[in-house]
């Protein structure tokens, strides 16, 4: 399995290291070739600031010519599969989808194929059918992690396992990446005495739904709560703001996934516990470097397979206070100035962190 690559290495670089002699591919047999890449939401920040930037600047670097669709379905199914369609009458050669529900893409990627479209499946695994790649982190992984992170840390605390436990707060339930996720996370919190006091998938990954949800249980379980494992950083903030409201201080350590900038200022001003540095360009970089292979009818390197389908997948890094700095500011992944203000100054300081 590829090991985590920092932001600061080149897109061009990491196309060297997936995919040997991809770079090197003369352009003029792909000029003008059309490929799409069709995102499933808008809850998180990270398709419009990092996915889909990513993914066109290293496209027009191996294929200056060639045209990228951009659609985002607003984490509606239906609308996804509208564009979808729409993509391969405007001519893409190549999709790369991130679906809304996981089930119903498999019918697309099947359709697609029947017609000579390619379909590279990515962030999320479309179970149902073979697509031709599967590009993404490593989600099994990422749940086992932020949960063993979070139990460790309350083992090392000295918190009891003994009348209290955990609440869970997982992804979209359509979503096939949140389901690898919940796996993880089983198995993360697993490795350690607690009980989980109850979980749940939260529609569509909406951080209010989170929120709701949330809220309910510490009225329900009070001061048994003692951590939460949320699946990505959206539902994680939801967490946090129904503790606030419900007067709860401290709020019990909450993990969350993506490393988002609200994420890590909440991390700064110690009311998340973790989240997961897994910087889009990455992956965004590796289906464009997928993308112009097929395009040229050859066969992407895979090292792994998941789901009957050819796969790359990345490991990220789990990130708490101690290594935010390290990890985040000093990898160039997001500035001092852009996280230390207003009332996270302060916190800044006690980390080491300057603009």
């Amino acid at each position: 399995m590829t090991k985590f690559l920092s932001a600061r290495l080149g897109m061009a670089a990491l196309g060297i290291v997936l995919l040997s002699g991809t770079a090197a591919m003369a352009q003029a047999d792909i000029a003008n070739s059309t490929v799409a890449f069709l995102m499933p939401d808008q809850a998180s920040t990270r398709y419009e600031e990092h996915d889909f930037p990513g993914f066109q600047a290293e496209m027009k670097k191996l294929c200056e010519t060639c045209k990228v669709l951009y659609l985002n379905a607003d984490a509606d199914a239906t609308k996804q599969s509208q564009q979808f369609n729409s993509v391969i009458t405007q001519g893409a050669k190549v999709i790369v989808l991130d679906p809304v529900d996981s089930s119903a893409a498999a019918g697309m990627v099947q359709a697609a194929q029947s017609q000579g479209v390619k379909v590279i499946a990515y962030d999320r695994p479309i179970p149902g059918a073979k697509a031709d790649f599967y590009v993404s982190f490593d989600n099994q992984g990422i749940g086992k992690a932020i949960a063993e992170s979070l139990v460790g840390h309350l083992t090392k605390a000295g918190v009891a396992t003994d009348g209290v436990g955990i609440l869970q707060i997982n992804g979209s339930p359509t979503d096939a990446a949140a389901g690898l996720i919940k796996d993880g996370i089983h198995e993360g919190i697993a490795t350690a005495g607690y009980k989980t006091l109850a979980e749940f998938d939260t529609p569509d990954w909406a951080p209010p739904k989170a929120q709701e949800w949330a809220s309910g249980q510490i009225a329900r379980f009070g001061a048994q709560i003692v951590g939460v494992v949320a699946a990505n950083d959206g539902t994680g903030g939801g967490a946090i703001a129904a503790f606030k409201a419900a007067g709860v201080n401290p709020v019990p350590p909450v993990s969350g996934n993506d490393a988002t900038i609200a994420a890590l200022q909440l991390i700064i001003a110690g009311d998340q516990y973790n989240t997961i540095s897994k910087p889009s360009e990455i992956v965004a970089a590796a289906a464009a470097n997928v993308a112009v292979t097929l395009l040229k009818g050859e066969t992407p390197k895979a090292e792994t397979t998941l789901y009957d389908t050819p796969s790359q997948l990345f490991v990220p890094a789990v990130v708490t206070a101690e290594n935010l700095k390290a990890e985040i500011v000093d990898k160039g992944i997001v500035g001092a100035e852009v996280l230390c203000v207003d009332r996270y100054v302060d916190g800044c300081k006690a980390l080491g962190i300057t603009p």
